[in-house]
Formats: structure tokens, sequence, C-alpha cells
């Protein structure tokens, strides 16, 4: 082919993909893809005629579509997802086929059999915004719409699109009407993996020692409840597999669950030993077992300490299971939740690789439009992890991109908890909006009190603001509130913070060590240790933690740190500052 068979022309142009067509093809090959060519037939013999559109060319799991203008565009958006909601409407939700849509208009290039340029890009891009059923379109197409009488629009500022260097104006858009945009069928479910806790048997010499196993299953539950990264299924629904054989493929088929817990209590005088195991459903795998020992008396009491070894153990296997399947599988076969568990772990590594896999992986969810709200939020934390372990080429380039995130999380949720706390963490360290971030962490507690991120981040803000009492008042509780967490040390890291601008230097100690004891890579909590040791008389330990911090962080300096700490105005940053300088840091 030569150049004088490319044709120029102004062309609106329109790509629609399947959300998550690999998690349906898996669940239904035959079906799906017989309801998604009768789909393509569809909208090539009854929508596009109506609209002067061509199918330009099918991409398997999508379609690439032109017009002459954004109008006739835009109507035939609206009439293809209108044919998907009528597709979907027998369907249960977890095999309906959702459809998200981009376009842009402008100049392309045109051949004989596909279209080429960078609106053809752009639209591809824009695509990748839209959750499931959604349409998102660019400035230059949302130019060429009137609002009320053409589309519903909605604008969603300006977007980091994929590849694309400079942030894009985008809009979503609907059909005329008080309901423009189609509801996305994808709840957080899909990006936690479920667990089952079967109720244990019990051997021994007393039958009303049955009891106990019930006891253990319900302490178990309730604990596990509290985990964020987990759906756990009811004690009610659980109950009906006690006394039984396990059967996994019966737990799989009617309780949906990727995991199931199950063991046996064995009494002997007043105590109980409990053999417990972790096994994957779908594989039979074990992935973790365990045997401990407790006074009977003290289970019936509501003493912890047994349930916490189990429930912690039990979290740290299945993130470690879920991370060994992202690095042993290719993306596309990896459910959308292995990708957000290992995303999580690898993100609070704190190792640059492993950090920088963790952004793949938390895109390559987005790309799905699996429930976005959680994988933004997740995606805006990690630019601010960037910028604080002193990764970041351009500051501001990361506080836009996550404020980008948390806003279109946000758009999808109002009430999102984690979205506000992270929205409010890029406007304390990144931006210094003190009024912004304290509203936004207040509206998370509000709308959920036991948010322990947002407790500790707000602590934080206070502990910045020279505010020890309240500093110290709030990380505390958000410890209580997560003995449990994965990610421990960065809550004792922050908590030492709020000890150490309240004078607590001891607690401050105590808190960093332990937060080090856990992940060493976490460069701010050296700095907590060295202050808190330089200020308890420590100061060769101190001298040696500036040392490891300088190790960890080559390029850090006082000026440095003055420049990114929102707390540099305030006592504890002029305090901070100067004893790192006394323990060696450079100015």
């Amino acid at each position: 082919m030569n150049a004088s068979e490319l044709g120029h022309a102004s062309r609106a142009v329109l790509f629609i993909d399947v959300v998550d067509s690999v998690r349906l093809i898996e669940h239904d090959e035959e079906g799906t893809v017989l309801r998604w060519l009768r789909m393509m037939d569809c909208i090539e013999n009854s929508i596009l005629p109506g609209s002067g559109g061509r199918v330009v060319k099918h991409l398997g799991d999508g379609m690439l579509l032109e017009f002459e203008n954004m109008q006739a565009a835009a109507s035939a958006a609206f009439e293809i997802q209108n044919a998907s909601v009528r597709d979907n409407a027998e369907q249960p939700p977890d095999c309906q086929i959702l459809l998200r849509a981009g376009i842009d208009v402008g100049d392309v290039i045109i051949s004989h059999q596909d279209l080429y340029g960078r609106g053809v890009n752009l639209a591809a891009r824009l695509m990748g915004l839209a959750g499931p059923g959604e349409i998102v379109v660019s400035a230059r197409a949302r130019g060429q719409l009137t609002p009320l009488l053409d589309a519903d629009v909605e604008d969603l500022g300006e977007c980091y699109l994929k590849n694309i260097e400079a942030p894009v104006r985008a809009f979503r858009i609907g059909p005329p009407g008080p309901h423009p945009i189609v509801q996305s069928h994808w709840s957080l479910g899909e990006l936690r993996p479920t667990l089952a806790v079967i109720p244990f048997a019990v051997r021994g010499e007393a039958a009303e020692q049955g009891i106990l196993g019930e006891v253990l299953a319900d302490e178990i539950i309730r604990a596990l409840c509290r985990m964020q990264e987990l759906n756990v299924i009811s004690r009610l629904s659980t109950t009906a597999f006690a006394g039984r054989r396990l059967n996994l493929d019966e737990v799989r088929l009617h309780l949906h669950a990727n995991y199931a817990v199950s063991g046996v209590c064995s009494v002997t005088g007043d105590s109980v030993c409990l053999d417990a195991e972790l096994v994957e459903t779908k594989t039979g795998q074990i992935v973790w077992e365990n045997r401990l020992t407790e006074r009977i008396i003290g289970i019936l009491e509501g003493d912890q300490e047994i349930v916490s070894h189990v429930v912690a153990e039990i979290c740290n296997a299945i993130m470690a299971r879920e991370l060994l399947r992202t690095r042993s599988q290719p993306l596309p076969t990896l459910e959308s939740y292995a990708l957000l568990m290992g995303a999580i772990t690898l993100m609070h590594r704190l190792r640059l690789r492993d950090f920088s896999d963790a952004r793949t992986m938390l895109e390559a969810i987005l790309e799905r439009g699996s429930y976005q709200p959680l994988a933004q939020a997740w995606l805006a934390k990690w630019h601010v992890l960037r910028v604080q372990q002193g990764w970041s080429d351009d500051v501001m380039d990361d506080a836009h991109r996550a404020l980008n995130l948390t806003k279109r999380a946000l758009d999808s949720d109002p009430e999102f908890s984690l979205a506000l706390a992270v929205d409010g963490f890029v406007h304390m360290n990144l931006l210094r909006h003190f009024d912004i971030a304290r509203e936004r962490y207040n509206l998370a507690i509000h709308t959920n009190p036991s948010d322990a991120l947002a407790l500790l981040l707000r602590g934080m803000m206070h502990a910045f603001c020279d505010e020890g009492e309240q500093a110290v008042r709030d990380t505390e509780l958000a410890l209580m509130l997560s003995p449990l967490d994965l990610h421990r040390f960065f809550y004792d890291s922050l908590a030492a913070s709020a000890n150490l601008t309240a004078g607590n230097y001891a607690r401050a100690l105590e808190l960093a060590n332990r937060s080090l004891r856990a992940n060493r890579m976490h460069t701010s909590t050296w700095r907590v240790l060295t202050v808190a040791q330089w200020q308890l008389g420590m100061h060769e330990e101190a001298r040696e933690s500036a040392r490891e911090l300088l190790r960890l962080e080559p390029a850090f300096t006082v000026g440095g740190y003055l420049d990114r700490t929102p707390g540099a105005a305030f006592s504890i940053g002029k305090l901070i500052a100067d004893v790192l300088l006394k323990a060696g840091v450079p100015q």
C-alpha cells in the first residue's frame, strides 16, 4: 500500500469493549461467545444502518466503529448500551455481558480496512476510563454535543490515560433524561476472595464440649469480618456443613467460596487443641495448617489469643497464596481479587521493583472495569507512597494523578470512606491543603466511624499541626481497630509519629521498632526512630538509624525533607529537622 491509497477525513471513532471478558468466557465459554456474536450482529445489522455508521473491524471482545459526526456516534452508542441492557435482563449479575465505550472525533487516516491516527488511539484509552455500561468521550467530541438535547454530560476533569503523557479532558455521557448513566452491576465482592469457616468438629470425653467447635468458629468469623481484604460467609450459612465430611465442590457450589477453613478440636481435661487447615476450594490444595492449644475457660470467656493467631495466619496465607498466583500466571488469566491482593501486598513491601509491579496490577483491574472505586483508591495511595519513599520524578504530577483517581472513585461512590481518606492523604501530604484534608478525614469517619485508616491519617494530620493529644487519640484508636491488619507496620509508623509530636518518646520508640520489625524499608519510620532515640539520649543509636535511613534513601537531605513534609512550618517539623542534622543527615 502506498500513500495514494490512504484517505484523510474527519470522523467520530467509537470503541466498544466487553468488560471482564476473560472471566465471562472462563465461566461459560460457549454461552458468552454466542451472546456476544448475537450482540455484534444486532449492532451491525440493526443499529448502525440507522446512524450511518460502519464496522471498521472486530476485535475479539470488542468493535471499532466509525461515523460521519459525533451526534450519530453518540446516538448509536446509546442504542448499543440499551440493547445490552435488554440482553442482560434475564441473566444473573455474574453472567451479564456489560459494555464500555470511548469516543473521539477528529481527523483520521482511512484505508480500505482500517482507521489510523491519534483519535483512534484516544478513543481506545477513553474507553478504559468507562465503567460497565458507561460511555466516555473526549473534549472535542463533547464540543459537538448539545447538552439536554443530544446527551446528558458529566465532566470528569483532566484524566491521565495509559501511554498518553499529558492529561486529557474527559466527559461521561448518557442519553437525555434523569438517569443518563447505566449503573454498574459489579460489586466490591469480586475484588475480595471469599472465605467460609466451617464449624469445627470436637473430639473428647464429654459430649457437652461439642459447643466449643461452634464457639471457636463464631469468634474466628467475627474477627475475620473486620478484615477489609476478605469476604467472609456468615455463620448461618456455614452451619449447614457442621458435622459433615468436608466436600469442597459443595462448598464452592453453594457458598461460592474460594477458601474454606475447617478442623478438629480435641478436648483433654481443661484444654482444647485445635488442628485447623485452610484449603483452596478449586484445587483442594492445603494453603495453611497449624495446631494451637488453649484453655477451655479462656475460649468461653472470650480470650482472643487463639483466635488472633488463627486469623492472622489465615489472612497472611491467603495474601501469600494470591501473590504467588500473580507471580506465576499471566495477568489476563488472573481473577481480579488475585490482582488486588497481590498489588496491596507488593506496594507495601516498598521495594522499587515490587512497587512498580503493584501499579501494573492495579491498572489491569481498572482496564477490566472491576469495581473501579476500590482499585482507584488503592492506585491513588500508590502515587502518594511513591512520593513518600522518594521515588517520584515529579511530585505534582503524582499528586494530580492521585486526585484524579480519588475524584473518579468518589464520583462513583461519594461516601466511599477509603477514597475519602486517601483523598485527604493527597491534599495533606502532597498539596498542603490542610482544610480540605481535615474535611475529607472527618467525612470519612462520619461515614464509617470504624475506618481505621481514616482515623490513622487524621491523627497524622494532627501530628503535623503540633496537635499531639488529638494525634495520639486518633492513632491509638486506629491501632485498636486494626489489631490484625496485614499492613500493621504502616499503622505503627504513623502512631509513632503522633507520639513523637506529643513528646511521648518512649512510646514512639516502641512503635517505631515494632514497625521496622515488620518492614525495614519504610524510610519515614527510620526518621521517627532517629528522633525518638536522640530525644531519649540514645545518640549513638540515633546516628546508626540515620545511616540506615541514608542507605535506603541515598539522596535524602534535611532540606528535601522540609520541602516535602506538611509539618515543615510547625514545631514538630523543625524538631525533626534539627535532630536529623545532629544525627548526621546532610543539610
